[in-house]
């Protein structure tokens, strides 16, 4: 009797899991959201990092020299904006209010989380570019080149390799933080599931299905990161530099301050 109950049970969850993945070729609609999560995080992280060096040279420029005042200010408005609101009311905003003539959601999704990403890149980026000896500004004046060409040419270049680690955590921390696209119907991972149950009436192997392909993603990106950290590591001269490593965990510690 207890082996015919456990028989029927394996069964049971042998069927639930073939209506939930393989039933009418549901599988292709996990792999294309997945597809969408991973293209919208992708282009958000390069819209997060180009703006986010931007607000971050702004800053810091402010703090060594003083100038610009005003942009400065704007900027640092914009991180704490940012940085003090939800995501998802971001979402919401951009794609209802800003956005709502552009009929491509991932295009919405990927400027909305990449307009995010850069109020963290900025703070990840101005403690880059403050890891830098100030020594290097002086030489680079020396030598005859004016501030701008010495921040582009010798200190953007140094912050950007110490802190690759964490502006690859970040890429990781948005293939997770996509998820809530689904809320103004663009189909990522995170949505996906709710599809499936309105066709099957069964959560659990669809969320576990797509639970099991993001642990998968952002397994695999760690490894990629933590190897591209031990490369960075054996490459650097000097042995003992540390490379900013700590992404959005760090800047949520130093929000509590005021930038």
């Amino acid at each position: 009797m207890t082996m015919n109950f456990t028989l029927l049970n394996a069964k049971t969850l042998a069927e639930r899991f073939r209506s939930a993945f393989l039933i009418d070729d549901r599988w292709l609609l996990y792999f294309k959201g997945l597809a969408n999560t991973l293209l919208m995080s992708l282009f958000a992280v390069m819209i997060g990092v180009v703006l986010g060096f931007l607000l971050a040279a702004v800053v810091y420029t402010e703090k060594q020299t003083g100038k610009p005042k005003i942009l400065a200010a704007i900027c640092k408005i914009y991180i704490t904006v940012i940085r003090g609101t939800p995501v998802v009311l971001q979402l919401f905003i951009m794609y209802f209010i800003v956005l709502i003539t552009v009929k491509n959601g991932i295009v919405v999704g990927a400027i909305t989380f990449g307009l995010n990403s850069a109020a963290y890149v900025s703070e990840v980026a101005r403690a880059g570019l403050e890891s830098i000896d100030p020594g290097q500004m002086e030489a680079g004046r020396s030598l005859g080149l004016s501030y701008t060409k010495t921040m582009f040419k010798i200190i953007l270049p140094q912050a950007f390799r110490n802190i690759v680690p964490a502006l690859f955590n970040e890429f990781i921390a948005l293939v997770k933080e996509t998820s809530v696209a689904g809320y103004v119907g663009i189909l990522d991972l995170g949505k996906v599931p709710g599809l499936i149950q309105s066709r099957t009436f069964d959560y659990l192997f669809p969320l576990l299905i797509a639970s099991v392909l993001y642990l998968a993603v952002v397994y695999l990106l760690t490894l990629i990161e933590k190897f591209i950290e031990r490369q960075l590591s054996k490459s650097d001269r000097n042995g003992g530099k540390k490379f900013i490593t700590g992404g959005r965990k760090s800047c949520k510690k130093k929000a509590r301050s005021p930038s």
